[in-house]
């Protein structure tokens, strides 16, 4: 073990050593040639690669100041703009590249993947038609452009093209996966046979990308037998699911537990006494996901003087960018903890505005939804005083199942597990109820039910915390035309509905244990 340890250091001093090495070359070149393009962008990537986030974005502003007239340049420029927070800029390069005549449709599809990322989705969307009109025509391409147009509100166009991928290629569980939530699966118009046909045909191997499209596979069997209410064969299906996604993607809670206990345990500075600068300001809507934040999303987006921004990680990126931390996942937050005192919360605030305000569209508000900034609240506090934080309270039952019954991909490695899923719910509570008595006042709590039951005097109490009056529109967003890009898109363009509460008594004996563990939870907590 020592030397083994040994060895791991060497090897780390050695490639510190030559990254040095690869940043004084570059930035020798550069002294003698200081606008070459391709030098910029790998001077940014080496300091990145160092530890240095802030000194990794100088080069590329300088760079986007000379654009050069090659593709595949402005491609990459734009990718490690993104990638620093500087999203104004990296818009600006993508604009300029959206004005070359005739390009290639893989061009095509590239800028709408990149504009997918900013969270532009009617750019994207445009884009994305344009590359299939001019030939694209891959797997990867065609369900992305599904997804846009799921996400538009163009359902049936939506399932034409994933149809049209699956008889093509069978086994393209990306697209089944999204084509069975496109709407209710009823007898008439279901499809279980052929998917159980395919899954006896797909590979049985432990191959990650076998078992990640029997996943898939095993998740559309789910979400048809539950919407035919074959609720036994349905469990089964989700429990196959489920098992593969946890060897895919297992579930680190020592981890979690640190993150939670960092924040909890951050020094509370003073208050802040910093206003922000004049112009649009961000509505904060936080929680665990499926928690309804989405559906809050529409009816206030529905407002005349509210945009949706959706759900940007653009917060997550300043602060990394501000701290001088490049993004590592729980251990990037830890090292932000550690650092949070010598954060300059004013600069952190006006750089959060600067990169996203262009998403308010000329209102005067604009919503950045993102449940996981539950864990930034403090950090959003400090930064954005006059920031409204709105936190949706959905029952643990509820909320712990549908997350469980959710397939998010190679990502929330909590919910794969009922164990998994109340553990990170228990880190989730623990978090809240330390932002309320830490930072009281600074959170609107929304009860999720009483959204859907007692709408009109939820909505006022909640506009009214936004310093909004209520308008009608809002107790309609089923009205709201605006994209929406989250794995609830076709349910929140219906009316407010009440289905959502009590659902996971469909399955009360499958789900007893979990019942059994939050309960434990609950009265532990009062």
């Amino acid at each position: 073990m020592i030397a083994s340890t040994a060895s791991s250091e060497h090897s780390h001093a050695s490639d510190t050593a030559r990254l040095a090495e690869v940043q004084a070359l570059l930035e020798a070149r550069l002294d003698q040639t200081p606008d070459d393009v391709a030098s910029l962008i790998e001077l940014s990537q080496t300091r990145f690669r160092r530890g240095h986030f802030r000194a990794a974005s100088p080069p590329l502003l300088h760079a986007a100041g000379h654009m050069p007239h090659d593709a595949t340049q402005i491609v990459a420029l734009v990718q490690r703009l993104i990638a620093q927070g500087e999203i104004v800029v990296a818009r600006r390069c993508l604009q300029l590249l959206a004005q070359a005549p005739q390009p290639p449709a893989e061009l095509l599809a590239t800028q709408a993947h990149l504009q997918f990322i900013l969270g532009d989705h009617d750019w994207a969307l445009r884009t994305m038609t344009a590359a299939v009109s001019a030939g694209v025509d891959s797997p990867g391409e065609l369900h992305m452009y599904a997804m846009l147009l799921q996400f538009s509100g163009q359902s049936d166009a939506a399932q034409a093209v994933l149809e049209r991928c699956l008889a093509r290629w069978p086994s393209f569980g990306d697209a089944l996966s999204v084509l069975v939530n496109l709407r209710r699966q009823r007898p008439e118009n279901q499809r279980l046979g052929w998917i159980t046909d395919r899954l006896r045909e797909l590979p049985q191997d432990s191959a990650p990308e076998h078992c990640f499209v029997r996943a898939e596979f095993e998740y559309a069997c789910f979400k048809t037998l539950d919407d035919l209410d074959q609720r036994d064969k349905a469990w089964a299906a989700l429990d196959r699911c489920n098992a593969l996604m946890r060897n895919l993607n297992p579930y680190d809670a020592a981890a979690e537990e640190r993150v939670t206990a960092a924040l909890a345990g951050m020094a509370e500075p003073p208050e802040p006494r910093h206003a922000c600068s004049p112009g649009p300001l961000p509505i904060f809507i936080v929680g665990m996901p499926r928690s309804g934040t989405t559906l809050l999303d529409r009816i206030l987006s529905s407002h005349s003087q509210v945009a949706s921004a959706g759900e940007i990680i653009d917060f997550w990126r300043q602060l990394h960018w501000v701290a001088d931390v490049p993004p590592a996942r729980n251990a990037g937050l830890l090292e932000i903890v550690r650092r949070s005192a010598r954060i300059d919360y004013r600069e952190l605030g006006e750089r959060y505005l600067a990169q996203t305000r262009w998403r308010a569209q000329g209102k005067a508000w604009y919503v950045d939804k993102l449940p996981a900034n539950i864990q930034l609240v403090g950090f959003i506090r400090r930064a954005l005083p006059q920031a409204p934080i709105l936190h949706l309270v959905r029952d643990p039952m509820d909320v712990c199942f549908s997350n469980y019954k959710a397939l998010f991909g190679n990502i929330s490695a909590y919910s794969y597990g009922l164990d998994s899923v109340v553990h990170y719910h228990r880190q989730y509570a623990r978090l809240a109820r330390h932002w309320r008595t830490a930072l009281p006042g600074t959170m609107l709590d929304v009860p999720y039910a009483d959204l859907v039951q007692r709408t009109e005097d939820t909505v006022s109490k909640v506009l009214q915390h936004c310093g909004l009056t209520l308008e009608n529109a809002c107790l309609h967003p089923e009205h709201n035309a605006a994209p929406v890009a989250t794995p609830s898109s076709a349910q929140v363009r219906e009316a407010i509905h009440r289905r959502g509460l009590g659902q996971w008594q469909r399955y009360a004996r499958e789900l007893e244990p979990l019942r059994r563990v939050l309960a434990e939870q609950e009265n532990g907590a009062g």
